[in-house]
């Protein structure tokens, strides 16, 4: 074998390198960043803080704690104080018996801006973050600058009840204590299944962030903490209705559904809840954006910033 073709196998081993190391960082925060573990609300939050200027506040969803925030925050950071917490009971937060309702965790998200003393902040949300930042905002409605809400629904808002009708939103109502059982020990089996089906490419999350995200799931008493997310979900359609009764919100708004996934209905949701709404569809991308089109997703939350300021 010629001189070259040794070259060219040692090169393409080397690119293969360092894609496997780049997709493995794909959830590291820079070296800058600090951790915070912030007790507030009858719970404590496992916080990440980096970078300087107006503070943005990123709250992540099920399925991904807020590490998946990280190619975000590294272009944020040069601009902005960038505080990421993990939710209640999820990553490396602590878990209590109570207090997933949305509601309660927008109290967690206004504690925990006090005890680092910051007042108004501008969001950007997905997922089950949407619902916390909804209620977050609703009750704090002068503490928003601007909200970016990504590729989920509000509960009771809109076409809720449509939306609870699809076969694929199974998990919903899936919990308890024997469906915790059924979990025990498989809850890489458990999340690939979102990751997967709620993919345009399910190859864009990464193996890497797969094992990651499955060995915090299965940590003691995560799994039932994340159940009762969405077991507190009837309880949240009661709140947020109450909440849109006080009127819509009227900060500007970005919501962006992927091309596979929500789409324009994100954008069509939040029209029912507040009146300042413009609308963004990522193309080739499902429900995870931030890991299959994280330039583009990138790009949209920073222009929209960037635009209030």
């Amino acid at each position: 074998m010629k001189s070259s073709a040794f070259s060219a196998i040692f090169l393409g081993a080397a690119l293969l390198a360092a894609s496997s190391d780049a997709l493995a960082q794909d959830f590291v925060f820079p070296a800058s960043f600090g951790t915070r573990e912030i007790a507030t609300n009858g719970t404590t939050l496992h916080v990440r803080i980096g970078g300087k200027g107006p503070a943005v506040l990123l709250l992540h969803g099920y399925g991904e704690t807020g590490d998946m925030w990280a190619p975000l925050a590294r272009d944020l950071m040069r601009d902005h104080t960038v505080i990421v917490p993990d939710l209640r009971g999820m990553g490396l937060s602590a878990r209590p018996a109570s207090g997933y309702d949305k509601k309660t965790q927008g109290g967690d998200m206004a504690g925990m801006l006090d005890a680092l003393k910051v007042g108004k902040v501008d969001l950007v949300t997905h997922d089950i973050g949407n619902m916390v930042g909804y209620a977050f905002a609703a009750q704090n409605r002068d503490r928003i600058g601007r909200f970016v809400l990504m590729d989920a629904p509000l509960p009771g808002i809109g076409p809720w009840e449509e939306i609870l009708k699809n076969p694929l939103l199974w998990h919903f109502r899936f919990g308890g204590p024997d469906m915790e059982r059924l979990v025990a020990g498989r809850e890489r089996i458990y999340l690939d299944r979102f990751w997967n089906e709620f993919s345009a490419t399910p190859a864009r999350f990464s193996e890497a962030s797969r094992q990651h995200y499955a060995s915090l799931y299965a940590a003691p008493g995560a799994m039932h903490a994340g159940f009762a997310q969405f077991a507190a979900f009837d309880q949240d359609a009661i709140d947020d209705k109450a909440f849109l009764a006080q009127g819509k919100l009227t900060m500007p708004i970005l919501a962006i559904g992927g091309e596979k996934s929500f789409g324009s209905t994100m954008a069509a949701v939040m029209r029912f809840a507040a009146t300042d709404v413009s609308e963004s569809v990522v193309p080739d991308a499902g429900h995870w954006l931030m890991e299959e089109q994280p330039e583009a997703t990138v790009k949209l939350v920073r222009n929209f910033l960037d635009a209030g300021r």
